[in-house]
């Protein structure tokens, strides 16, 4: 069979493996998502403890027996495990970047406008009561597009209605109505824009003086939204943090001492399962609070500019009858932009606010079975570290790359970019990982990194780092296994690449749960002859028998010549003469001198000019002579 076709068999039996599962599990009362139902199958596949080899086709008692297992896990109650696989299948399935949430809300706005849109520019009107309509119509488009105020307040709409009478009297509704769809359509967007910028004009100058606060012009979804919305996510991002790290410093005693202690029965496989789902909460909040923050940023940018805006605008209108549109309606442009970004800002929170809202019940199963006062009992008197005692705790270990020359070590003040490296398992201790029983602790970048086969890894400690490097794959191994037992830490960890070329079924199952599709990329450059192959083309061909007739009556004509040679005394031996010489240097000449002199100052003195009524006049030469 060729490797095409038993790809497209594996798909089929995979297809109907998750098929299958999912409709037991809707069967049962529990509702199952094809991308957890395919994830879950993989899950079971790669577990090792499970017997199934994925270089092997599934017989059809592998496929009972893998629909089992599935089952089985997908029926648990409260198990943090199943939780954080579907908390990681809500976040990849909601979560994107900021570009494609701003674009997914655009497009919504359109299609909530589209049948007003589409009401004015299908709307073939000639009485006067259609072209009123038609009018209202507008008025209540630009009122639902610019979200100023609601169309069901009557003030509102007569002051959009004023606003647009002065930029668009009904008496130009002929115009509109001849043309083209596009244009009009094009045509009430800028309408919008001129109403929207006038209207907030407006309730700016109602506030007393030119400075005043726009702070109340702001939209009403922003408003409720920026303070809630990072101050919220901080308090979660702070519970579960502090979760994650009760639960590592119990973890930690328990491998310290190999074990729990004698005459307790602790359940580490469920403590684990626990740190997993706070640390896997943890890393998704701090996407949104990002998030959340730059948009907080872009909020304070764009009310900036939409003050300068509002104030240059004030000053061009003011105290004049008149002013040329040329001059306000761009600036009344400028601010319906800003408020639309203002708008689209408030939308970007509401959706980041719903999505950490929509993550809490994930992170239940591990409060119940895990409450405060059996877990400060496991405690007992550990100390329990935060993350960032954790970091300053080896701030002063470092790595001597002349202690381990065999590897390649970055270290922050020799590397450009250093804070920009994408760190290996999610900036997880690696050494820790494999060798305490899949114990999460944050890895010390300023220790130093090991760049081994194009990744990068961190690590808690520098005994930790020495460690790993003296054998980077055994422990790469054991991270991968304990990722099989564990199938959560495959998204926590970021092993998608790693786990696409483990199974024949990775690959097709990889491709509905993975967030990065896996994509090697290399440069290469390939040069090649202008001409590789020949043209084909006879050059001595020649088509005209008149031009053949003359070569033949030359070869011909040859035939009876001799070619004679001789050679003489001068031309025997000879050869090429060379001779050096040396090239014209530049030279330069002085002809003529720059020369002057200097004369007496004349100096004369008349005396007796003062003081006397009658009296003469003396004249003294004082100029001194050319010789001295």
């Amino acid at each position: 069979m060729s490797e095409g076709m038993s790809r497209a068999c594996a798909e089929i039996v995979i297809e109907n493996i998750i098929r299958e599962i999912s409709r037991e599990c809707a069967a049962r009362g529990h509702a199952a998502s094809d991308s957890l139902v395919a994830f879950m199958v993989k899950a079971v596949i790669l577990d090792p403890r499970n017997g199934f080899n994925v270089d092997r086709t599934l017989t059809k008692q592998d496929v009972q027996k893998l629909e089992g297992l599935c089952l089985d896990k997908l029926m648990e109650e409260c198990s943090p495990s199943l939780d954080t696989i579907k908390m990681q299948m809500y976040f990849n399935m909601n979560y994107t970047s900021r570009r494609e949430f701003l674009e997914e809300i655009h497009r919504l706005g359109e299609s909530r406008l589209g049948v007003v849109s589409r009401e004015i520019t299908d709307s073939r009107g000639k009485t006067w009561e259609e072209l009123h309509a038609l009018y209202n119509k507008i008025i209540t488009y630009i009122q639902l597009r610019s979200g100023i105020d609601s169309p069901a307040d009557d003030s509102a709409v007569r002051e959009a209605a004023a606003a647009l009478q002065s930029v668009f009297p009904q008496t130009e509704l002929g115009a509109f109505m001849v043309l083209l769809k596009r244009d009009k359509e094009q045509q009430l967007k800028e309408l919008c824009m001129l109403v929207t910028g006038i209207q907030l004009f407006n309730k700016a100058g109602r506030r007393s003086g030119e400075e005043a606060d726009l702070s109340e012009l702001m939209p009403a979804v922003l408003t409720v939204a920026l303070p809630v919305t990072a101050h919220s996510v901080e308090k979660e991002l702070k519970a579960s943090q502090t979760l994650a790290w009760k639960y590592t410093a119990v973890l930690e005693r328990l491998t310290e001492c190999d074990g729990p202690p004698a005459g307790r029965d602790v359940p580490v496989v469920l403590l684990k399962q626990a740190l997993y789902n706070v640390r896997q909460h943890e890393a998704f909040l701090k996407m949104l609070l990002s998030d959340a923050c730059v948009c907080a940023e872009h909020v304070e940018t764009l009310q900036a500019e939409l003050s300068s805006h509002m104030k240059l605008l004030r000053e061009t209108v003011q105290s004049k009858m008149a002013v040329p549109t040329a001059k306000v309606f761009p600036l009344f442009k400028s601010i319906s932009k800003l408020w639309s970004g203002l708008q689209d800002e408030g939308e970007l929170l509401n959706v980041l606010s719903n999505i950490a809202l929509n993550l809490q019940p994930f992170v239940a199963s591990q409060a119940k079975i895990f409450s405060e006062a059996p877990l400060d009992v496991l405690l007992e008197a550990s100390e329990v570290k935060t993350d960032e005692q954790r970091m300053a705790e080896s701030s002063d270990e470092r790595i001597v790359p002349a202690e381990m020359p065999t590897q390649e070590w970055l270290l922050p003040e020799t590397t450009a970019g250093f804070s920009q490296l994408p760190l290996q398992y999610n900036a997880v201790c690696g050494h820790t990982l494999a060798s305490r029983d899949g114990l999460l602790l944050p890895g010390n970048p300023h220790i130093g990194v090991l760049h081994h086969e194009e990744k990068f890894y961190v690590f808690s400690s520098k005994e930790a780092a020495l460690k790993f490097a003296a054998g980077p794959g055994a422990f790469v191994a054991e991270v991968a296994e304990k990722a099989k037992q564990f199938p959560e830490l495959i998204r926590l960890l970021e092993l998608h690449q790693q786990f696409s070329r483990v199974s024949p079924y990775s690959e097709i199952l990889l491709g509905e749960t993975s967030p990065v599709k896996p994509v090697t990329k290399c440069e290469s450059g390939t040069q090649t002859d202008v001409h590789p192959a020949g043209t084909g083309v006879v050059q001595s061909y020649e088509w005209n028998e008149w031009a053949l007739r003359r070569k033949a009556i030359q070869l011909a004509d040859l035939r009876s010549k001799v070619t004679h040679s001789a050679q003489t005394d001068l031309s025997h031996m000879r050869r090429d003469g060379a001779t050096q010489t040396w090239l014209p240097k530049d030279a330069a000449c002085q002809s003529k001198r720059d020369g002057g002199s200097s004369v007496p100052k004349p100096q004369v003195y008349l005396s007796g000019l003062r003081g006397q009524r009658d009296g003469r006049v003396v004249r003294t030469n004082l100029t001194r002579s050319v010789d001295e």
